[in-house]
């Protein structure tokens, strides 16, 4: 029977002020810098309460590590919804949760469509840290960011994409070149029908004194394939060379949104999962921002979050947590994740099982190519891409041996970012979801398909964020991070060797914790 998860959704007080955790085992003294998280952390003011654990007001969350010791600290995000419901004791302004899916950070889908509500939207951005320009933001998928002190946390302006650039709303999942320059993706809808946008933001040194986001361009905008039915969309792939839009059948209706948003109904009817569909892939040159014309298409699935991308010999390999039933969208109202015993089975038993898989994608396409042939010649992998008289169409390889099927499946994918983004890569870093939030961290070995686990019965880890050793040599050399939550003792920060995946140290914290979203490492000289 499922472990009762309540505690992990109730309010806490903030911890504005860092205080010392106590360290068990050792924590690696060349560890330098701070894990920065985020999540819903405040359900109710006076005696109205949220009913969705996404509208929970963002908390900000630092661990500070250096010589082998670690601070905490936490802040609720200031952002006008905050500030106005506490001014009131009551919550003013609405938020949208009524939708949700089976991952904390799957967001709430009617809020991508901010832009339709005819109340004010809220910016109680929630979901992730991101950076532009050096500088750092909490984001959600609304139209406002926060730009964000990393050391204090403390709310600074709040920035609206739409003063920029004309597009509404960029994903909680930007991606990063190099060259410090960021990419994300967005969306416009009007007269001329609905679009999805690429965009990137110029690289910035991170001094700036206010929020900066000028230089943002559009590289390129993709008409929807259904004008009338926008795809839900949380991230993008992005390889050295291309950026992927994937257009999945999980469609919303703005028609229908207009008309709930008026009659206060709850959401969920506005968007459906349409098997019958096709799922489009819509591949651009990360430099030059042209399309390709080829239509790349599978068989029906949703991806919320990329694992990585790489190009071999005129290959595009995509790797992606995907799921195949889209229907399945649990509803993570307050009142479901309270639930103890066979309420809380059956709530959990109802979520699809997400699953790592990768799809590889020809580039140079001979006009006089037969159809109903695999195009596909590289040898380490099962996937296939075969010319049909509309485009070329894809089956994809299964990432995984069915030893991962008794953790869960996994989620909340991570890699060696900084090294091995848009590179061939061996490593990636996940939660196993054997509960309705995650109960393991599992490391996979893409050679042989291995699973290396850390899973302790009544542990609740986040998503495990890895951090390069200084002297590195090999892809996992480092360590990975996770903030291992529990209803009945401290929760605490967990440091895991990236090679061995056993633990090294934890540092436990004296105030409670709830489950978060997204994070990342901020390193520091």
């Amino acid at each position: 029977v499922s472990h009762f998860i309540g505690p992990l959704v109730c309010s806490v007080e903030e911890t504005p002020d860092p205080i010392s955790t106590v360290i068990k085992g050792e924590i690696p003294s060349w560890i330098t810098g701070s894990f920065l998280r985020n999540g819903p952390g405040r359900f109710e003011f006076g005696e109205s309460k949220f009913n969705h654990w996404f509208d929970g007001m963002a908390l900000m969350h630092r661990f500070h590590i250096k010589d082998g010791q670690a601070t905490y600290s936490s802040c609720f995000l200031r952002s006008d919804s905050y500030v106005q419901n506490a001014e009131k004791n009551r919550i003013v302004v609405s938020e949208f949760g009524t939708l949700a899916t089976p991952d904390p950070c799957k967001n709430i889908f009617a809020r991508f469509f901010s832009r339709f509500q005819i109340p004010k939207a809220t910016d109680n951005a929630g979901v992730s840290f991101v950076k532009y320009k050096g500088d750092f933001y909490v984001s959600t998928e609304i139209n406002f960011m926060r730009r964000i002190d990393p050391v204090s946390l403390e709310t600074k302006e709040k920035v609206d994409w739409s003063e920029y650039i004309a597009i509404n709303a960029a994903t909680a999942h930007p991606h990063y070149d190099r060259d410090g320059a960021t990419y994300n993706l967005g969306n416009s809808y009007g007269r001329n029908g609905f679009f999805y946008h690429i965009l990137r933001v110029p690289p910035g040194n991170g001094k700036n004194d206010v929020a900066d986001l000028s230089g943002a361009e559009i590289l390129c905008s993709i008409p929807a394939s259904d004008p009338r039915k926008p795809s839900y969309y949380h991230s993008f792939v992005m390889s050295e060379n291309y950026i992927v839009f994937i257009e999945q059948p999980i469609k919303l209706d703005p028609l229908k949104f207009m008309l709930y948003r008026v009659a206060g109904k709850s959401f969920h009817k506005v968007m459906s999962w349409n098997p019958e569909l096709e799922t489009i892939f819509h591949v651009a040159d990360r430099h030059t921002g042209q399309l390709i014309k080829t239509k790349y298409y599978s068989s029906a699935m949703f991806t919320l979050h990329q694992i990585n991308a790489y190009e071999d010999n005129g290959y595009l390999i995509m790797d992606m947590c995907c799921g195949d039933d889209g229907t399945v969208i649990g509803d993570f109202t307050m009142e479901n994740l309270q639930a103890s015993g066979e309420e809380l089975d059956k709530f959990f038993n109802s979520l699809c099982t997400n699953l790592p898989r990768r799809y590889v994608l020809p580039l140079d396409i001979m006009e006089d190519e037969p159809n109903d042939h695999n195009l596909i010649n590289l040898p380490y992998t099962t996937a296939t891409a075969v010319k049909t008289v509309t485009g070329v169409f894809l089956s994809h390889e299964d990432l995984y041996n069915d030893d991962l099927l008794q953790y869960g499946g996994l989620e909340f994918p991570q890699i060696n970012y900084t090294y091995y983004n848009a590179r061939p890569y061996r490593y990636f870093y996940a939660c196993g979801f054997g509960h309705v939030f995650g109960d393991s961290l599992l490391k996979m070995d893409l050679e042989g398909k291995k699973l290396k686990v850390w899973r302790h019965a009544g542990l609740f880890p986040s998503e495990p964020v890895f951090v390069p050793a200084p002297d590195a040599k090999d892809e996992d050399d480092g360590v990975v991070m996770s903030v291992v939550i529990t209803p009945r003792e401290s929760s605490f920060l967990l440091v895991l060797d990236a090679k061995t995946f056993t633990e090294l140290g934890r540092a436990e914290v004296p105030v409670d914790i709830p489950y978060g979203t997204h994070g990342l490492f901020n390193e520091m000289s």
